[in-house]
C-alpha cells in the first residue's frame, strides 16, 4: 500500500468520525432548541416558502441573497422524493439545519486539499500534520458553532474555500462560477472573489518584480526594505505595472472570469441601490477602522498555539529595539484611529445573547481609556500577524491585506462571524505547524467548542416580561 493511499484511508476515516460526532452534537442541540432561534426566525420561514414553491415571497428583514434557501431546497426536495418523506419533516427546522452539517463535511475536505496545494509535500511535512491541520481548522469555534443552526456561515465559507481551491488549480471559469455561488450566499464574499483574482495579479507582479531586479547583485532576495524609500519603490513599480498594456493584457487573459463576476456584482449594486437586500437601516457601511484591530486581537488568540513562541516574542523585542520610531509612529496612528473612528452598533449594546455584548461591556465599557490601553496589544498582534505570513510574497501580502481591510473596516457591528473567512485565509497561508502545536490548537478549539455549546444548551435565561427562552451564542 502506497503512502498516498494510506493517507487517503486515514483521512476518509477521520471525515466519517468527524461527521458522526457532529451528528451527535446536532441531535443534542436540536432537541434542546427545536424552534428557530435568533436569525433563524427569518431564515427558516423563508426557506420553507421556497420549499412550497413560493419564490416570489421575500422577508424584508433578510439582508443576504437567497443562496442558502436555494441550495437547501435543491438538496432537500430530491431526497424527499427519493425516500418519500411527508408531513412536517420536509423543510422542518431540523432538516434545514442539517444542510450545514453537509457543508461542514465539505469544508473539512476543502481545507485538506487547500493545505496540500498551498504547502507542497516535503519530507518534513507528514500526512498527520496535513490531516490534523485540516481537522483543527474545520473545528474553528465560531464556524463550527453555526453548523448546528440555520445560518449562512457554513455555506458561505464552503463556497469561498471551493472558489479559492479552483483558483489555485488554475480552473478560473469554475472558480468564477463558484464565486457567484459564494456571493449569492453573502454579498460581502465579492471581496474574497476579488482576492482570488488578486492572487493572479500578485503572481504576475512578483514575476515582473523579479525580472526587474534580477541584475541587482545586492538584492538577491528581492526583499523590500521597511522604509519610506522601499514603499516608494513598490508604489512606483505598481504604477508602472498597472499602466503597462502588455502586463494588463496578460492579467486579463487569465482573470477575465473574475472580472465578469465583478461587473455583474456592480450591476446588482446599481439595480439594488446598495449591497444590502433587506433591512438596510441596521446594516449600514461605515468607516470603523478599529474593526481591523479587533480582528488582529481575535486572530492572535485563536492562533496562539501555532503562531506564538519564545523566538517570535524575542524577534518582536529586537525589532522594537531596532526601529523604535517606526513602532511609535504606528502606535500613534492606531491611537488616532481608535479615537476618531470607533463606531458602536446599537445591537452590540442591546443584545445580551451574544458574547460580543459581554466583551464590550466588561472590557471596553469599564473605562473610556481601556480602548487606548489596548493599543500595545494591537501593535503586537499586527506584527505577529505579518510575521506569520512573511513566507508569502510581497504582492500577495498586499492583496491579502487590501481584502482584509475591505472585509473588516466597513462593518459597523462587531460580530465574530465576520472574521471566519479572513481568519481561515490567514491560518491556511501560515507554514504548516509542528504536530505538537497542531495538537495544542485542536485542544484549544475543542475546549472553546465544548464550552460554547454547553453554555448554549444549559445556561438559558429569560428577558423581563417575556416567556421565551434565551441562549448565549457567538
Amino acid at each position: 500500500m502506497t503512502m498516498d493511499k494510506f493517507e487517503g484511508y486515514i483521512f476518509t476515516a477521520l471525515c466519517s468520525t468527524n461527521f458522526l460526532v457532529s451528528c451527535l452534537l446536532f441531535s443534542k442541540v436540536t432537541r434542546e432548541q427545536r424552534e428557530p432561534y435568533m436569525d433563524e426566525i427569518f431564515h427558516v420561514p423563508q426557506a420553507q416558502k421556497y420549499c412550497h414553491g413560493r419564490f416570489s415571497e421575500w422577508d424584508p428583514m433578510i439582508t443576504t441573497l437567497p443562496g442558502l434557501y436555494l441550495v437547501s431546497v435543491g438538496i432537500i426536495k430530491p431526497v424527499v422524493r427519493l425516500v418519500d418523506l411527508t408531513g412536517d419533516v420536509v423543510c422542518s427546522t431540523a432538516m434545514l439545519r442539517f444542510i450545514n452539517l453537509l457543508f461542514n463535511g465539505g469544508i473539512l475536505y476543502l481545507l485538506y486539499r487547500l493545505i496540500c496545494r498551498l504547502h507542497p509535500r516535503e519530507k518534513t511535512q507528514t500526512a498527520a500534520r496535513r490531516i490534523l491541520s485540516a481537522l483543527s481548522l474545520s473545528t474553528f469555534p465560531v464556524l463550527y458553532f453555526f453548523n448546528f443552526l440555520y445560518y449562512t456561515d457554513a455555506g458561505s465559507t464552503f463556497f469561498i474555500l471551493f472558489t479559492y481551491l479552483m483558483t489555485l488549480h488554475g480552473c478560473h471559469k469554475a472558480a468564477a462560477l463558484l464565486g457567484v455561488g459564494a456571493v449569492v450566499f453573502r454579498q460581502t464574499n465579492i471581496i474574497w472573489v476579488a482576492f482570488c483574482a488578486g492572487t493572479l495579479v500578485a503572481a504576475q507582479m512578483d514575476d515582473a518584480w523579479r525580472v526587474a531586479h534580477a541584475k541587482k547583485t545586492d538584492d538577491k532576495s528581492f526583499q523590500v526594505p521597511l522604509s519610506w524609500s522601499g514603499a516608494k519603490r513598490v508604489m512606483l513599480f505598481t504604477l508602472d505595472f498597472l499602466t503597462s498594456r502588455s502586463q494588463v493584457k496578460a492579467v486579463l487573459l487569465v482573470a477575465w472570469p473574475y472580472v465578469l463576476v465583478g461587473v455583474a456584482f456592480l450591476c446588482f449594486v446599481w439595480l439594488n441601490d446598495g449591497i444590502v437586500v433587506g433591512d438596510r437601516t441596521s446594516h449600514e457601511a461605515c468607516l470603523n477602522v478599529p474593526q481591523l484591530f479587533y480582528f488582529l486581537a481575535f486572530s492572535l488568540f485563536f492562533s496562539l498555539p501555532v503562531s506564538l513562541c519564545y523566538h517570535r516574542v524575542l524577534r518582536f523585542l529586537q525589532a522594537l529595539k531596532r526601529q523604535p520610531l517606526l513602532f511609535l509612529i504606528g502606535a500613534v496612528i492606531c491611537l488616532l484611529l481608535v479615537w476618531k473612528f470607533t463606531v458602536v452598533h446599537k445591537y452590540l449594546l442591546a443584545d445580551n445573547r451574544h458574547f460580543t455584548f459581554y466583551v464590550w461591556k466588561r472590557l471596553f465599557q469599564k473605562h473610556e481609556l481601556v480602548r487606548f490601553l489596548l493599543i500595545p496589544a494591537y501593535v503586537f498582534a499586527g506584527w505577529n500577524f505579518l510575521d506569520s505570513l512573511k513566507s508569502r510574497s510581497l504582492f500577495w501580502s498586499l492583496a491579502f491585506l487590501a481584502c482584509l481591510l475591505a472585509a473588516t473596516v466597513p462593518q459597523k457591528l462587531l460580530e465574530f462571524r465576520y472574521f471566519i473567512v479572513p481568519y481561515l485565509m490567514y491560518r491556511l497561508h501560515m507554514p504548516v505547524p509542528s504536530l505538537r502545536r497542531l495538537v495544542l490548537e485542536f485542544l484549544l478549539y475543542t475546549s472553546v467548542n465544548a464550552a460554547t455549546i454547553y453554555i448554549f444548551i444549559t445556561k438559558t435565561f429569560h428577558w423581563p416580561g417575556s416567556g421565551a427562552t434565551q441562549r448565549f451564542m457567538w
